[in-house]
C-alpha cells in the first residue's frame, strides 16, 4: 500500500508539473503576441499616433456631444475667454475680471490670441464655441499620440509610450485648453536639451533659436520656467564644454529676445515691467488665508471667494488700485498670512502636494485613477532609470521634480497636471513592458 501511495503521488506531481508548463507556455506565447503586436504598431511612429489619436479624439468628440450647449458658446466666465472676447471685439488685451478693468498682463498671451482669432473669424457663434472645444480635443488627443515618439526620443522606448498614449487616450476625461499644448512643447523642448547633452556643443546660432523657443513656450505656460531653468543648471553641471556658461547666457538672450514684443506692450499698458504674467500674489493668496483647503473647489465652499473673476468688490479694488499694485497688495497679504501662521501653510503645502500626485482626495472614485498612474510610474521609473544614462533620466526627471513646484504653494486644481501626465503615463507603460518580458 505504501509504494501505491507514493506511485499515485508522483503521478499527481507530474501532471501538475505538466499543467504549469502548459499555463507557462500558454502565458508567454501571449506575452509574446502582445510584444509582437506592439512592435509591430510602433515600427512607424505615423501609425502609432494615428492608433492612440484616432480613438482619442473620438471619446472626447462624443463627450461633447453631451455638453450643454450654453457652455459650448462663447463666453466670458473665465479669464482665458474673456481677454480672448476682449481681443475680438475690441482689440485690447484686457477686462479678465467679473468687471471693466482695463489692460491686463493676468494671463499668459499666445492662447487668448489663439482663441480671438476664432472669434474674429466666426463672431461668438455656436460654430466657434463648437471650433474652440474641437481644438481643445485635438491637443489633448495629440498628448496621448505623441507618447511613443517622445518616450522613443527620450530613450524609455516606443512600445512604453505606446501602452502609456493608448491607456490616456481611451480613459474618457474632459480636455483642458491650454496645458495640452503646455505638455507637447515641455516634450519637444526636454529633447532639445537631451540633444545638447549627448550629441555635443551646439552652434551659438541654434543655442540662440532654442532660447526663443524656450521663450515662446514661456508665452504660452510660464510655469515652464522652473523646467527650463531646471535643464540648465544639469547642462552647466553635466557639459565639459569650455564654453558652457557662454551657451547659457545665449539662450537666456533668446528667452529674453522672444519676450521684447510682450515686454514692450506691458511697459505701455502699466508704465511698469512684467515678465510675462502678474496674477502669482492673487494665487498665492487664493491658497493661502484663514479657512483655506488644499482643493480650491472646497475653499469656494468653505469662504467667499476673494477673485476678482468672480467677485465684483475685488475687480472694484483692481479697477481703483490697478492690477499690478491689487496683485502687489494681495501678495503681500498672502506672505503676512504665512509668515503668522506657519504650521498651517506647511500643513496646506503637503495636502496640495498629495492632492497633485494623488488626486482630488475628495472624490476617492477619480482620486483612485491617479493613484495607480501615479504608482505606477513611481514602479517604472524605478526599473527604467538604471537603465538609462545620466542625461536620458536628467530629462525625465527634471521636469517631474521643478513643474510643480509653484502647485505647491497654491490652491490645487486637477488639470494643473496635464502637462505632466504624458511623462507618467510613458513610465507606467515601461513598467508594462517590463513585467511582459520587452
Amino acid at each position: 500500500m505504501p509504494r501505491v501511495h507514493v506511485h499515485t503521488k508522483l503521478v499527481e506531481k507530474d501532471e501538475a508539473d505538466e499543467g504549469r508548463a502548459r499555463m507557462t507556455g500558454r502565458e508567454s506565447d501571449g506575452s509574446s503576441a502582445i510584444r509582437t503586436a506592439v512592435e509591430w504598431m510602433v515600427r512607424s511612429p505615423l501609425r502609432a499616433f494615428l492608433i492612440i489619436f484616432i480613438p482619442a479624439f473620438a471619446i472626447r468628440s462624443y463627450f461633447l456631444t453631451l455638453i450643454p450647449i450654453e457652455h459650448i458658446l462663447p463666453h466670458t466666465r473665465w479669464e482665458i475667454f474673456a481677454v480672448a472676447h476682449s481681443l475680438a471685439t475690441s482689440g485690447q488685451f484686457a477686462d479678465p475680471y467679473a468687471l471693466p478693468t482695463g489692460a491686463t498682463a493676468h494671463l499668459a498671451p499666445i492662447y487668448p490670441f489663439i482663441l480671438s482669432l476664432i472669434y474674429r473669424v466666426f463672431g461668438m457663434t455656436l460654430t466657434a464655441g463648437y471650433i474652440t472645444w474641437l481644438l481643445a480635443i485635438a491637443s489633448d488627443s495629440a498628448v496621448f499620440a505623441l507618447i511613443p515618439w517622445l518616450a522613443g526620443k527620450l530613450g524609455v522606448g516606443r512600445p512604453a509610450g505606446l501602452i502609456g498614449g493608448f491607456t490616456g487616450a481611451v480613459v474618457p476625461q474632459w480636455p483642458s485648453f491650454v496645458e495640452p499644448l503646455a505638455a507637447i512643447m515641455l516634450g519637444l523642448l526636454l529633447i532639445g536639451f537631451l540633444r545638447r547633452w549627448t550629441e555635443g556643443p551646439p552652434s551659438t546660432l541654434k543655442t540662440l533659436l532654442f532660447g526663443i523657443a524656450w521663450g515662446i513656450a514661456l508665452h504660452l505656460h510660464m510655469t515652464l520656467l522652473p523646467v527650463m531653468l531646471g535643464c540648465m543648471g544639469f547642462e552647466l553641471w553635466w557639459s565639459s564644454d569650455r564654453k558652457k556658461w557662454l551657451r547659457s547666457a545665449v539662450l537666456v538672450l533668446g528667452v529674453a529676445l522672444a519676450s521684447v514684443p510682450w515686454g514692450i506692450r506691458n511697459y505701455v499698458a502699466f508704465d511698469e515691467v512684467v515678465f510675462i504674467r502678474s496674477n502669482f500674489g492673487l494665487e498665492l493668496r487664493m491658497g493661502n488665508h484663514d479657512g483655506a483647503a488644499a482643493d480650491i473647489d472646497v475653499t469656494a465652499a468653505r469662504t467667499v471667494e476673494r477673485h476678482p473673476r468672480t467677485n465684483e468688490a475685488e475687480a472694484l479694488t483692481v479697477r481703483e488700485f490697478g492690477e499690478l499694485e491689487y496683485m502687489r497688495r494681495a501678495g503681500r497679504e498672502a506672505i503676512a498670512w504665512i509668515q503668522a501662521n506657519p504650521g498651517a501653510f506647511l500643513r496646506l503645502t503637503a495636502s496640495r502636494f498629495l492632492h497633485y500626485w494623488f488626486g482630488p482626495l475628495t472624490r476617492p472614485a477619480v482620486a483612485a485613477l491617479y493613484i495607480i498612474l501615479t504608482l505606477l510610474a513611481v514602479l517604472g521609473a524605478w526599473r527604467i532609470l538604471p537603465t538609462l544614462a545620466v542625461p536620458n533620466r536628467a530629462a525625465l526627471l527634471i521636469p517631474l521634480a521643478t513643474y510643480p513646484l509653484v502647485y505647491y504653494v497654491v490652491s490645487y486644481m486637477p488639470r494643473y497636471r496635464v502637462p505632466l501626465d504624458w511623462l507618467l503615463l510613458m513610465l507606467a507603460g515601461g513598467w508594462v513592458v517590463r513585467r511582459l518580458g520587452g
